[in-house]
């Protein structure tokens, strides 16, 4: 890993992975506390729509998959505050729509588009300048939203109801919430691609949160864990040549079921 950080592109990849994982800690862990995980997939998987009229239409992938991404989020908040029962349906239909919007964009626009893939299974090989400064800006708004919200969400995550007894603003929150998970599907989206978002964002912390006893402690384990299987990921990718989303993505699995085993062995022995 140390002879692959020196070509610049390695290094950019790195710098990214960080920045993810960062994000990745801090939302993932109100994802996992507040059994989010549906959601975040639908909202990630819509915001292909984004990347296919992007590229129809000649403007930015990331700010196509942040407005759609942004959009779906607050369907959903809206549909999940007013009847959940029927989420899972509606969430369903936006997944598969703003999938299907993609796909027909990209077939309308002139010519085939090789980048339309990495948006699916991440590119973070590719990432610039340009990319980790638009990364860190994000990165930066969440952490400190979430730090200046961090009790009322932490009510929000335990115990809604007794959170708006408080006059804690929970529809608030619960916009702020899901707009906050879109601007994480941004974010690792170039890392792991949309295909894989979900699983990067609810392995680290449901890991962190088997052995932390707060939400603080779990938003900075599972950053760095997901740090870690960047790390690790990367280095396997360039090591064995293969897809870099990918082998992040199976580091993190692994990880998740070896901690699963060692639990149950623990738990035996106990």
């Amino acid at each position: 890993m140390i002879e692959a950080l020196g070509h610049e592109f390695m290094r950019h990849a790195l710098y990214a992975g960080l920045l993810a994982s960062v994000t990745c800690g801090v939302i993932g862990a109100l994802v996992v506390v507040n059994r989010l995980a549906f959601l975040s997939g639908g909202i990630a998987h819509a915001a292909y729509g984004g990347v296919g009229m992007a590229v129809f239409f000649g403007f930015s992938p990331l700010l196509g998959t942040l407005g759609f991404s942004l959009a779906a989020a607050m369907v959903m908040a809206a549909v999940t505050l007013r009847s959940r029962r029927r989420a899972d349906t509606v969430v369903g239909v936006l997944w598969a729509a703003g999938m299907a919007v993609g796909v027909v964009f990209s077939d309308l626009a002139p010519g085939y588009n090789v980048d339309l893939m990495s948006y699916l299974f991440g590119s973070i090989l590719t990432v610039s300048v340009q990319d980790l400064w638009f990364m860190g800006a994000m990165c930066a708004a969440v952490v400190a939203v979430t730090a200046y919200w961090y009790r009322d969400l932490l009510a929000l995550s335990y115990d809604p109801d007794f959170a708006r007894l408080r006059g804690v603003p929970v529809t608030f929150l619960h916009y702020l919430l899901l707009g906050m998970i879109a601007l994480a599907v941004v974010m690792l989206v170039r890392v792991v691609g949309l295909i894989l978002i979900v699983a990067l964002l609810t392995i680290p912390p449901y890991m962190a949160e088997q052995w932390s006893g707060s939400l603080a402690r779990v938003m900075v384990l599972a950053g760095l864990l997901c740090a870690a299987f960047v790390v690790i990921g990367l280095a396997l990718s360039y090591a064995l040549n293969l897809t870099s989303g990918a082998s992040i993505i199976l580091v993190a699995a692994t990880a998740f079921f070896a901690n699963l085993g060692a639990r149950k062995l623990l738990g035996r022995r106990g």
